[in-house]
C-alpha cells in the first residue's frame, strides 16, 4: 500500500529527477505554460509552488534557497521581480493543471500546467489574432473585387481589338477586288490582239482565190 508516500519518482533516480524538475520549472517561469504528461505536471506543481512562496519575501537568503533548486539566474530574477508581484496576494494555488487527453503512440495522458495569473496575456493574443484575420478577409474581398473588374476590362479590350481587326481586314479586302477588276480589263484589252490574228486569217483566205485564178 502507498500510505505516506508523497514523492513521485517518475521512474528516475534522485539526481535525474531533481535536474529534470529544475529545467521544467525554469521553462515554466519563462513561458508561463508548458505541456507535459499528467504525472510530470503534478510532480512539477509540488516542486514549484514552495519556490513561489519563498519569492514573496525578497531576501538574499530566499534567493539562495531558490537558486539552489533552479540553478538558473535568469529564472530566479524573473521569479522574484515579476511573478512574485502578481502572485503576492494569493495564499497558494499558483499553478493550474489542465488535462489534454491521451498522446498518440504510447497513449500517455497529457496535461498543461500554467501560471494562474497570466491568462490575460494569452487571451489578448487570441483576440488580436482574430482581429487580424478579419481584416485580412475584408482586404481579400476588396482585392477579389478589383481583380474581377480588371478581368472584365481586359475582356472588353480584347473584344474591341477583335472588332477593329475584323474591320481593318474588310477594308483591306476591297483593293484586292479592284486588282481583280484590273486583271479582267487587261484580258479584255488582250482580245483585240486576237482580232488582229483573225484579220491575218482573213487575208490568207483572200489569197486563196488568187491561187485559183492561177
Amino acid at each position: 500500500m502507498r500510505h505516506s508516500k508523497k514523492i513521485i519518482k517518475l521512474g528516475r533516480k534522485y539526481a535525474h529527477r531533481k535536474f529534470m524538475l529544475a529545467n521544467m520549472a525554469s521553462s515554466l517561469i519563462e513561458k508561463k505554460r508548458i505541456n507535459t504528461t499528467l504525472t510530470k505536471a503534478k510532480a512539477l506543481k509540488n516542486f514549484f509552488e514552495p519556490l513561489v512562496t519563498k519569492s514573496k519575501t525578497d531576501t538574499t537568503h530566499n534567493r539562495r534557497i531558490v537558486f539552489r533548486s533552479l540553478r538558473n539566474k535568469e529564472a530566479v530574477s524573473e521569479l522574484f521581480r515579476n511573478i512574485s508581484k502578481k502572485v503576492g496576494n494569493r495564499p497558494g494555488g499558483y499553478t493550474r493543471v489542465v488535462k489534454l487527453g491521451n498522446r498518440l503512440g504510447d497513449n500517455a495522458s497529457m496535461a498543461m500546467i500554467e501560471l494562474v495569473d497570466y491568462n490575460q496575456t494569452y487571451k489578448l493574443d487570441k483576440s488580436e489574432k482574430k482581429k487580424s484575420t478579419r481584416r485580412g478577409r475584408r482586404s481579400n474581398k476588396k482585392t477579389d473585387d478589383i481583380d474581377k473588374v480588371n478581368k472584365i476590362e481586359s475582356v472588353d479590350n480584347s473584344i474591341n481589338k477583335e472588332i477593329n481587326q475584323v474591320g481593318s481586314k474588310e477594308v483591306e479586302e476591297k483593293p484586292i477586288d479592284q486588282t481583280e477588276d484590273k486583271q479582267s480589263s487587261k484580258k479584255e484589252e488582250e482580245k483585240p490582239i486576237d482580232q488582229t490574228e483573225d484579220k491575218q486569217g482573213s487575208k490568207k483566205e483572200e489569197e486563196k482565190p488568187i491561187d485559183q485564178t492561177e
